[in-house]
């Protein structure tokens, strides 16, 4: 039986994100060979493991792609050629933009192609005509809200989900989800992000004079940031003193409306998104993490702040709750509640420090016991030898 497989991880640029980039280097030390397709934003010297094939985003560079897999496919694999611009231009892909992604992919031909993004499904459904195992990861908004909000992308994924070969899911919760829409739960294996634990050793532990919450993501309607600062108003009118800082939300105006209004720009900061490492540090230092989403797969945010030894508020939303238990290793509170994030902070507040210890002594080892990086690559590697070597999890 075949064991050096080629395992293509796909999310359309390179590098990619914190997830997929752990996986990468995970895999590559693994038996496996790793291909990257999609355009580079950036160079990243990967080991001799990882074969990257990628475009630059200039007109002259896709046009050479396009031309060198082109002539390699008309030289050794004509009829194969043939095959895939019948079904690009049965699907109105004939452009010359879909043959540069897809040549290169049928070229190399992969034994599995894990797409990123459920978006794309659509689009790469058609490396099963080319015995390529599709693999599908399902992650937040993809599956949580935008097939509510567009009844196509819904239709899309029930034509396409029910024949998926199999599915990543970072939470059981969207798993379920995913059953919605025709995903076999047979097919879907949960597999939570996995931390380097080393990066969190070192981390300084200063803590602010002042009760010091922090807040990490973008500034978007599903971080629930607008029920966080109304908590901070019930804080300040209940004489509460706190500093609360969002990490990702400089110069949103949505937020800053919202600050003045509620007369709390002496005790609001927002900033600019900041690196990986700046985040630890901030998250460290601070007193406690918010995450006042309204809808997550599972935040990475709340998982570092547990490793690096910070408590942790957290609305119920998505797979939380998989992670975090109330008063345990760590706090929840239901979605769209201002009252009930207030409550949890003033609780927190009042933590003895001996239950505090404890608490933060659980969330460590729940990151322990289920979110190291090995754990995540083990589990994804499960994905790919259930299809490839007789479509039985263990």
């Amino acid at each position: 039986m075949k064991t050096n497989y080629k395992i293509a991880i796909y999310s359309g640029s390179i590098p990619s994100t914190t997830f997929i980039e752990r996986l990468i280097l995970g895999l590559s030390n693994k038996k496996y060979q790793v291909y990257l397709f999609g355009f580079r934003k950036q160079y990243i010297k990967y080991t001799s493991s990882i074969k990257v094939v990628a475009y630059r985003n200039t007109k002259f560079y896709k046009s050479l792609h396009l031309l060198k897999y082109s002539l390699l496919l008309v030289l050794f694999k004509r009829k194969e050629k043939q095959e895939l611009d019948t079904i690009l231009k049965s699907q109105s892909q004939n452009a010359l933009l879909d043959k540069m992604k897809c040549y290169p992919v049928l070229w190399h031909k992969p034994d599995v192609f894990h797409v990123q993004w459920a978006k794309n499904i659509e689009y790469w459904s058609w490396v099963q005509k080319f015995n390529i195992k599709l693999v599908l990861s399902l992650r937040g908004a993809h599956i949580n809200y935008s097939p509510i909000a567009d009844p196509i992308l819904a239709d899309m994924y029930r034509t396409y989900f029910p024949i998926v070969d199999g599915f990543h899911a970072v939470s059981k919760a969207i798993g379920i989800e995913a059953e919605k829409y025709g995903a076999s739960p047979e097919k879907i294996k949960v597999v939570y992000s996995g931390l380097d634990l080393n990066t969190f050793k070192d981390l300084p532990d200063v803590k602010h004079l002042n009760f010091n919450i922090i807040s990490v993501g973008r500034s978007h309607w599903k971080k629930g940031y607008n029920y966080a600062l109304d908590a901070c108003s019930i804080l300040k009118k209940n004489k509460i003193p706190f500093t609360y800082t969002i990490v990702g939300a400089g110069g949103y105006l949505e937020l800053i409306y919202q600050i003045k209004d509620l007369g709390l720009q002496e005790d609001v900061i927002l900033l600019n998104s900041l690196s990986s490492d700046e985040v630890k540090k901030a998250m460290k230092s601070a007193s406690v993490l918010l995450l006042p989403s309204v809808e997550e797969g599972i935040a990475n945010v709340v998982l570092e702040a547990m490793a690096s030894g910070t408590l942790v508020l957290t609305t119920n939303c998505g797979g939380m709750e998989e992670v975090v238990e109330n008063e345990v290793n760590g706090f929840l509170c239901p979605i769209r509640d201002s009252s009930s994030i207030a409550e949890q902070i003033m609780k927190i507040i009042e933590l003895p420090e001996e239950k505090k210890k404890l608490i933060l002594n659980r969330a460590k080892e729940t990151i322990s016991n289920q979110h190291t990086e090995e754990q995540m690559v083990n589990g994804m590697l499960k994905i790919y030898e259930y299809m490839l070597k007789g479509n039985q999890y263990e």
